[in-house]
């Protein structure tokens, strides 16, 4: 399952990454950053040619998803609710 943080960018142009999402993250460890449009991936550049594939279709269902919310199309429901459908992706 995917996780959700929120952090900010400073004056020089830096992003922290929270704690809970780099705990396998070195220091020093190149990382790949794939921006389209307003959607920006994050990827470690040891597991990006095996991911690559992955990535390309979470960002293009992200977008979609985005677009739809966009048109009013997203409709509410409890957590439950989510997960119950989110299994079923």
């Amino acid at each position: 399952m995917a996780e959700v943080a929120v952090t900010k960018m400073s004056s020089k142009g830096q992003v922290v990454i929270p704690s809970e999402m780099r705990a396998d993250i070195r220091e020093g460890e190149k990382i790949i950053i794939i921006k389209d449009g307003d959607q920006i991936i994050m990827e470690k550049a040891s597991k990006f040619d095996k991911r690559l594939k992955e990535d390309l279709i979470f960002a293009k269902r992200t977008a979609e998803a985005f677009k739809r919310y966009e048109k009013g199309e997203f409709v509410e429901m409890s957590f439950e609710e989510f997960m119950k459908a989110a299994k079923k992706w």
